[in-house]
């Protein structure tokens, strides 16, 4: 028991943090308050704490999935590793544009998804870990799901504040956020790079399933939410280049591809682990 409490506290420290700095960033850039600047950049220090959670969080998942040789995964490890990658990129992301405003919402979902792992501890072995194939696919696989992750939210505050701005109404965490025009360009930059790395992990799937899970390719519920989801983003993107597709229209197709895309892999897990108990 003593054990699996010290291995859990990698996971606990970074939720904490995480929870703590949305707070804080929620304080400094959303609450409404009197006599306070409404542009407030972000800080170098804060930069640094976001920084040293996301080393604490690396920590939690390497000694977590990677033990005697071997890769252990679940839907809860699935999540966490996502909001990693995408609590990274948009800490990338910051040293270009603004992204300070974006903050409140990203690090309380990276607090939730840190917990999971605690919450639902079970796990299960992964066949194949150690081939270089298999690597490759499963890292393109977690880059791609973190940044639909993040295109998603991209598209949710892109709604946000167009509706606000059609209203006419001027809050402080309004102002926080980077201007329509900067989020948009953002949102269509990550969903094409996803887009490209969601291409690699269907492709690779689907042409060298034997060789990558020793079995081949079936077509199960997971592979077919897959392939919907890669449609969905192909035909978001080529109506954006072909008819300037924005606004309202972008944020219900990349929702939708990115609920299918969750439900491929994540809630096939999810089912199986917590509802039929298997591993």
């Amino acid at each position: 028991m003593a054990d699996i409490v010290i291995q859990l506290l990698p996971h606990i420290a970074a939720a904490l943090l995480y929870g703590a700095l949305g707070f804080h960033f929620w304080n400094t850039r959303w609450r409404e308050q009197e006599h306070q600047s409404v542009a407030c950049p972000m800080q170098a220090w804060e930069r640094t704490a976001i920084a040293a959670t996301l080393l604490i969080h690396a920590y939690a998942l390497y000694g977590a999935l990677f033990v005697n040789g071997s890769m252990r995964f679940s839907f809860s490890f699935a999540l966490s590793l996502m909001m990693w990658l995408a609590v990274l990129i948009y800490w990338l992301e910051s040293f270009m544009a603004r992204m300070e405003g974006m903050q409140p919402l990203v690090l309380p979902l990276a607090a939730l998804c840190t917990a999971l792992p605690v919450i639902f501890p079970n796990v299960h072995l992964v066949a194949h870990a150690t081939a270089t194939g298999f690597k490759l696919h499963f890292l393109a696989a977690m880059l791609a799901y973190s940044l639909l992750t993040l295109s998603a939210l991209h598209a949710i505050f892109m709604g946000f504040t167009e509706n606000a701005l059609h209203k006419r109404l001027m809050r402080r965490s309004l102002a926080s956020l980077p201007p329509l025009l900067v989020m948009e360009s953002l949102l269509f930059r990550m969903l094409l790079v996803g887009f490209v790395l969601l291409t690699l992990t269907v492709g690779s799937g689907v042409f060298f399933s034997e060789a990558l899970f020793g079995k081949p390719m079936t077509l199960d519920h997971k592979t077919l939410f897959a392939f919907a989801s890669w449609g969905i983003f192909a035909t978001l993107l080529i109506g954006r280049h072909a008819w300037g597709w924005r606004g309202k229209r972008a944020l219900r197709w990349t929702l939708a591809g990115f609920a299918l895309l969750i439900l491929a892999y994540v809630g096939s897990r999810f089912v199986a682990e917590v509802i039929l108990g298997r591993a």
